[in-house]
């Protein structure tokens, strides 16, 4: 369990790192408010971009994006929404997804989905 955990800290500073090398302006890495976490938080070109860091082995069975569920997008999306309010925020907001293989001791960006899903509309 302890190497998964640091391959996934490790996926989101290659992660970071990235979004920084492509603009992005990071505020937030792993942001918690209660029982929500928020991999990263970034702005780019006047939006508010969520984004969600998936690292797998490169024996992976299922890709890395397809392990975000209805059930993790509600989450995505209600930490994002207290986020928004907590810090006052009005932009519009996008969900991206970054996806990270291993490879050896590399970690290799597969896949950088950007609006990979949007906010589920309650009836």
């Amino acid at each position: 369990m302890a190497e998964n955990n640091d391959t996934g800290k490790n996926g989101e500073k290659v992660a970071r790192a990235y979004l920084e090398k492509n603009g992005y302006k990071i505020l937030e890495a792993n942001w918690r408010f209660h029982h929500y976490e928020l991999d990263i938080v970034a702005t780019n070109n006047e939006e508010l971009v969520i984004v969600e860091v998936k690292t797998r082995s490169d024996k992976y069975l299922v890709a890395p994006e397809k392990s975000i569920d209805r059930r993790k997008i509600r989450r995505i999306v209600a930490a994002s929404d207290a986020y928004t309010r907590k810090y006052n925020i009005d932009l519009p907001v996008r969900f991206d997804v970054i996806c990270l293989i291993k490879k050896g001791s590399s970690l290799i960006i597969e896949n950088h989905i950007e609006d990979a899903f949007y906010a589920p509309v309650i009836k």
